[in-house]
């Protein structure tokens, strides 16, 4: 740390990005700066938080690109972060699959389509909205509010050719393709759509009651019937707010809520003052603090989008407003204007974003908080310099001297993280011997840390072990040897083969009885960690079972139990097998012995 401390005091006080990495040289972390040798200085001196401080703990290295300005700075660090995907920087959702309709009005007969993204060949794009599911929902309300067909019939051929389908006879549809119906009846439902979706529906309402009235004084009772028709399906659809926000949106109002585990960046939608929509992204509780968390996540929310409103009213200022400012004015191809409220009626706005933020914050890390109080806890009660975030667990398992394995369980956030779950099977020990087995394991884990495996790479907060005092010895001097210092505790059962305490290597002995979120967590920790360590004895053992029971028969190798196996998935399954259908697999002669074997088997036992 020291080195990378005096290396920071060597940086000018130049603008320009930083790129933290660590001892694999992975890119971990990106940031901008207004100085470089203030900004990534601090990194090196001060006290931190626990998520800053467990970056700081994983910085290998650094490296710096100086900038023009600020701005530049600013845009190299969007590019950076776009291209290396640190794991510390603030990652909005990949899976949010915003959608555009998509309709050419110079086509006579012009259709909605969905769009991932808005091409420039002269067609209107609408949106963005949601997911493929919610636009194309979107489509069939509006449509079928107008009646306007969504059956895929090329209109510009059949058109007064055709006679109406089901479609027609429930009201869906106007038959657009039967006699005396025409291009511009077709187009003006199409135009009354795209007013829909650019939220314009007091407009369509008012010309909508305008046309119905003048048709009824002109006695024309079938016009006036149709338009009030029309008239209600687009009330209908006021009412409901099924249209979302998308390039109609002249203001947008963002709100932020920070909390312990989760936070939340949420936008309202506003159309000349009317709020038509919100939309919001929960994520990992950022590391930065608020103002320039904000800048990230603004700026990631919008380029995914891919649309920018006139006005953008930020909860509070960031440190670049002005360059985000410019920013987006380049991006959009017109004026941008970022505010940060202070009063009136934009302020109240921001406050109900900021409510509508935290409300979503609450509704789904009520769990993970639980977990984090839990994790705090146990850092308490264990006396650990850091939060136990990720737990590594280990036991041993075998029945007499075959086959004698080990499992390792990871927790991340006190939840199962079953993606780094490890298996061993023990070679160095050839009789039970709990101790030796868990020192080969832990050898073998460490070496291949230090050899850079990825599978490997990443050392728990805490590790345990099922057993108690000595198990925990044991494992402390093989850390230690292997030049890591880890907290070790080992998992101590009651007569009823229930988590009790946890136990240091020096013997101390610490109650968890007494917290029921920690007894639960460390007591599913221990029963998951032997569940998988059994599983696996279990799945080695029942092979073992099938290879004695074949190989036992004459004429049956390895090659040819493989294909046994592949080809009828289950001893069992061979062992009902005739000899026509053994033959089918390998010689029948064979076969015949296979079959004898195992009828001979089962003749025997009874």
């Amino acid at each position: 740390m020291e080195n990378l401390r005096e290396k920071s005091l060597a940086l000018p006080q130049l603008p320009g990005v930083y790129i933290m990495m660590d001892k694999s040289g992975k890119v971990i972390y990106v940031g901008k700066a207004k100085q470089l040798k203030n900004r990534v200085g601090s990194y090196f001196s001060g006290v931190h938080d626990i998520k800053t401080y467990a970056l700081v703990e994983k910085i290998a290295d650094f490296d710096v690109i100086i900038a023009n300005s600020e701005f530049e700075a600013l845009v190299l660090e969007n590019s950076l972060i776009k291209h290396h995907m640190p794991k510390y920087n603030i990652r909005l959702r990949d899976d949010k699959g915003y959608q555009f309709i998509r309709v050419d009005l110079k086509q006579e007969y012009p259709v909605f389509t969905i769009a991932r993204k808005q091409e420039k060949d002269g067609a209107l794009y609408l949106g963005p909205y949601g997911n493929r599911s919610v636009t194309r929902e979107a489509i069939e309300t509006v449509c079928k509010a107008l009646q306007i067909p969504t059956c895929g019939k090329d209109f510009a051929k059949i058109a007064g050719k055709e006679r109406p389908c089901l479609h027609y006879h429930i009201g869906a549809c106007r038959a657009y393709c039967q006699k005396g119906a025409t291009a511009a009846e077709y187009r003006e439902s199409i135009e009354a759509a795209v007013d829909i979706f650019h939220g314009k529906t007091a407009a369509l309402i008012e010309k909508f009651t305008k046309e119905m009235d003048e048709a009824a004084e002109n006695l024309s009772f079938e016009l006036a019937a149709e338009k009030r028709d029309r008239l209600r399906a687009v009330q209908l659809l006021e009412q409901k707010q099924l249209v979302i926000a998308g390039s109609m949106a002249d203001t947008d109002v963002a709100g932020f809520f920070r909390g312990p585990v989760k936070s939340c960046f949420t936008v309202l939608h506003y159309v000349d003052g009317n709020l038509i929509s919100k939309d919001f992204e929960l994520f990992d509780t950022p590391l930065e603090d608020d103002p320039d968390a904000m800048s990230g996540i603004v700026r990631q929310y919008y380029e995914k989008r891919g649309v920018l409103p006139k006005t953008i009213c930020l909860p509070f200022a960031t440190p670049d407003s002005e360059l985000l400012e410019k920013l987006f004015t380049e991006i959009a191809g017109r004026r941008v204007t970022i505010l940060i409220p202070q009063r009136g009626d934009k302020l109240k706005l921001v406050e109900t974003a900021n409510i509508n933020a935290r409300e979503e914050t609450e509704r789904v890390s009520t769990k993970e908080e639980k977990a984090l109080k839990t994790l705090e806890w146990l850092q308490n009660a264990l006396k650990l310099p850091n939060l136990s975030a990720r737990i590594e667990a280990y036991d041993v398992s075998n029945t007499g001297a075959s086959d004698i394995v080990a499992s390792m369980t990871v927790f991340v956030r006190g939840r199962p993280y079953k993606k780094d779950y490890r298996r061993f099977k023990i070679k160095s020990v050839q009789r039970p011997d709990d101790y030796s087995s868990m020192k080969e394991v832990i050898q073998r884990r460490m070496a291949r840390h230090s050899e850079a495996d990825s599978k490997f790479a990443e050392l728990p907060d805490l590790l345990l072990v099922d057993g108690g005092a000595t198990h925990a010895a044991a494992v402390r001097a093989e850390l230690i040897a292997a030049g890591v210092d880890l907290p070790v505790f080992g998992m101590v059962k009651d007569s009823k083969h229930k988590t009790r305490a946890l136990m240091s290597p020096d013997g101390e002995e610490i109650g968890i009885t007494g917290n029921p979120a920690a007894f639960a967590l460390i007591g599913t920790i221990q029963e998951e960690t032997h569940r998988f360590a059994v599983e696996y004895h279990r799945t080695l053992r029942s092979k073992n079972t099938i290879k004695s029971k074949l190989d036992e028969i004459e004429g049956v190798g390895e090659k040819r139990r493989n294909d046994l196996l592949k080809s009828f998935g289950s001893l069992k399954a061979i062992s009902k097998a005739d000899v026509e259908e053994l033959s089918k697999v390998v010689p029948k002669n064979v076969a015949e012995k296979i079959y004898g074997h195992f009828n001979n088997e089962k003749g025997d036992t009874l």
